[in-house]
């Protein structure tokens, strides 16, 4: 279905209009809660104001009203309400953020046109060092464990160091609190999805008091092959666990003592071909584990403006075990007539990555409206790969004959031990002006990198009919020994000018950088007909990037629209290199310049009482400036439109419309898609309680409610997922106790 791009300029229009209605002065009724709690909200059908929202990526608590930044905030009310089991599927409906696949469970993100390697991504504040293009790093988070996602779009913070680029996504994980009296709580969440039998169970238990609190939860979930409506999705299956534990203790008056253990594992997690349905290449992760483990002190008001020290620590490892069965033969007709039959029956490979990180950070308020962070961290990313390669080989006489059969065990190291280690400083100031009517929020950031890595060879061993050869013909070295430093500085300035009460003028400037990748510098992947390669002589990313926008925070009505431009200077890509022999090759360079730009809008409207429009759209163009060629894994544009009508005693539903643009601006190797709209259900009731010991609260919905057919851009792109999961009909329980 051809979608055509007038579509999102009358939606636009209609929100305009809806703008100007809402300048008029209608004022809410006097029931309308005046709190920040989007659950009391909904439940009243009343716009959502997330300008109301309380964030912490920018390391200190603040509304997103008072922020000069292009933010999200989805919370655990808007997570319960969908189908999703990833986070992706649910921060891929927000305008600027796209959800890509490598799989059903294995999901990625886009921020601007930016994927997950030009984006931060944190849990409570702690960076993921995610695997390799097959990454599924926010895949391995558990959604029952969320408290809100909060993502800063663009490179409108210089907090974080290398790599945010397009920007940074922070998710903030449930926590226990504090009370007077000791008290015992907890949930239980169930779930279930039509579309691929996806059964959910998640278990929580909450206790605490004055001076200690403790939280443990757990979750199951078990799924089959996904329906789509051209039939069903082979190796889409899963399976998914979860433990964590967050503790507190206040040793003292102003003394706060944090630790937390999250351990997420996954098996049998099929990763669907690049055609939905024909018998080839199948790859799954047989075991896919993350655990994380940090500690953190704080002393608050230490003195009138020293408001607070704190110093944390976090290990986090990610394990990552594959395995490939090719499903192919190749054969090659030998100078003595013979014929040489060669069939890969498995490839396995392996990873370990390990992020070790410390940080020391200080905040200070010299005046009211002056608020100083200042602070320096240190984080060390470890990597060790090996993959294994079980090969039937046959010799055939022309007469059909086989003549010997050998099999061969192959060892390698796709990627050299080595690791990545950052040091940085950095400094942010928050200054208001004018009796609050303008803030200007500056950073600055200073890193130096360290990379060092070992030799690595094409292939280590190969062990023939049971005879290991460590010395087997062919053996090179791939990569030398090498150690790489680098220096580099990133800054922000953020503007927010209030222009009335409840409008908003913002603008932002920043200078970005990021790192190579121990992955872009130095893999190595043999895929028989191609090879792919890293590049240890790739030079730093830089980015230079700005932002202009408006916001309204009327009661009745919220408006958020922004652009943007983003130019950044010897971008890596990967492109075709020199042939060696006759295989092809696929190289990580440096382009020049890449050129990024597009806009944003996201808009509630109270039509009513208790009846709510939304919309929301989005759109990105990227270019190489130096010739003018698209770049890869662009979105195209998208939006959102919906109502939701509320029966205050009862609940609320939505009613949704999910569109996009047809994507014929690609680049070299990429596939065009069409254009589609999908139409979604969902409803969720109050919360009702009884005799103040049990409370239950349910959601339900529909996804696809027409069965469309459609791909989603950056899944095809990625040579995975031809088509979107179909119907799909789900249902939660939540018991509280």
């Amino acid at each position: 279905m051809k979608i055509n791009k007038t579509l999102f300029a009358i939606a636009i229009a209609t929100a305009l209009t809806l703008s100007a209605q809402a300048q008029t002065g209608v004022q809410p009724s006097p029931d309308v809660p005046q709190t920040a709690d989007s659950d009391t909200l909904t439940a009243f059908g009343r716009p959502i104001r997330l300008g109301e929202s309380v964030v912490s990526s920018f390391r200190v608590s603040r509304k997103v009203m008072e922020m000069p930044a292009s933010m999200i905030v989805s919370g655990k009310f808007d997570i319960q309400k969908q189908s999703a089991f990833t986070i992706s599927n649910v921060i891929g409906n927000e305008p600027g953020v796209y959800m890509g696949r490598d799989g059903i469970w294995a999901t990625s993100v886009n921020v601007r046109g930016l994927g997950e390697d030009r984006l931060v991504s944190l849990i409570d504040g702690n960076r993921i060092e995610t695997a390799t293009d097959l990454t599924a790093s926010l895949s391995m988070i558990d959604v029952n464990d969320i408290e809100r996602v909060e993502i800063i779009k663009g490179a409108q913070s210089s907090l974080y160091g290398t790599g945010a680029m397009g920007g940074i996504i922070n998710v903030i994980t449930k926590d226990g609190h504090f009370a007077d009296k000791t008290y015992v709580d907890g949930n239980l969440i169930s779930g279930y999805a039509t579309a691929n039998k996806y059964l959910s169970n998640n278990l929580s238990v909450n206790v605490g008091g004055k001076k200690l609190y403790l939280r443990v939860s757990g979750t199951y979930g078990k799924a089959d092959d996904m329906r789509t409506p051209q039939g069903i999705l082979e190796n889409s299956q899963f399976n998914t666990s979860n433990i964590s534990a967050k503790a507190g203790y206040q040793p003292a008056k102003n003394h706060l003592i944090k630790v937390q253990f999250q351990r997420n594992n996954s098996w049998d997690v099929g990763i669907p071909g690049g055609s939905t349905f024909p018998t080839k290449a199948e790859a799954r992760y047989t075991d896919i584990k993350r655990t994380l483990v940090d500690a953190s002190y704080q002393i608050s008001n230490l003195t009138d403006n020293f408001k607070s020290l704190k110093l944390s620590y976090f290990h986090q490892a990610i394990d990552r075990n594959v395995l490939m069965y090719p499903h192919s033969v190749t054969e090659t007709k030998l100078p003595n007539g013979n014929i040489q039959r060669q069939m890969p029956d498995s490839i396995a490979p392996l990873a370990s990555h390990i992020t070790n990180g410390v940080q020391l950070q200080g905040t200070f308020e010299f005046a009211d409206n002056n608020t100083l962070i200042v602070g320096t961290d240190l984080w060390r990313r470890d990597i060790s790969a090996d993959r294994t390669k079980y090969v039937t080989m046959q010799v055939i006489k022309p007469d059909g004959v086989v003549a010997a059969t050998n099999k061969i065990i192959r060892g390698e190291t796709p990627l050299p031990t080595a690791y990545s280690a950052n040091a940085g400083i950095y400094a942010q100031d928050e200054a208001n002006f004018m009796d609050g009517r303008l803030k200007l929020l500056t950073g600055i950031r200073i890193d130096a990198n360290m990379i060092k890595n070992d030799t690595v060879y094409n292939v280590d061993y190969t062990i023939v009919n049971g005879v290991l050869n460590n010395n087997p013909a062919g053996k090179a070295i791939t990569f030398d020994a090498g150690k790489f430093n680098t220096l580099s500085w990133s800054a922000n300035v953020g503007m927010l000018y209030k222009v009335a009460k409840d409008v908003d003028l913002t603008a932002n400037i920043a200078r970005s950088f990021r790192a190579p990748s121990l992955e872009e510098r130095f893999k190595y992947i043999d895929l028989g007909a191609m090879l792919r390669l890293g590049n240890p002589e790739l030079k730093p990313e830089s980015g230079y990037s700005g932002e202009i926008g408006v916001r309204v925070w009327r009661p009745r009505f919220n408006l958020e629209a922004s652009a943007y431009v983003n130019r950044i200077e010897n971008m890596i890509v990967e492109a075709h290199g020199e042939s060696i022999g006759s295989v092809a090759t696929m190289v990580n360079q440096n382009i020049g310049k890449a050129l990024l730009y597009g806009f944003e809008l996201k808009t509630e409207y109270n039509v009513v009482d208790n009846l709510v429009a939304f919309l929301s759209g989005s759109y990105v163009r990227g270019i190489n400036i130096e010739d003018s060629s698209n770049l890869p894994s662009i979105p195209p544009m998208n939006g959102r439109l919906g109502l939701r009508y509320t029966y205050p005693t009862v609940g609320s539903v939505d009613f949704t419309v999910v569109g996009a643009t047809a994507q014929n601006k690609i680049a070299s190797g990429e596939v065009a898609t069409d254009g589609y709209l999908r139409y979604d259900m969902s409803l969720c009731t109050r919360r009702f309680d009884f005799a103040k010991v049990l409370s239950i609260q349910l959601f339900a919905g529909i996804d696809n409610i027409t069965d469309v057919a459609y791909a989603n851009h950056l899944s095809t792109n990625r040579g995975d997922i031809s088509v979107e999961p179909g119907r799909n009909i789900f249902f939660r329980i939540n018991f509280g106790f």
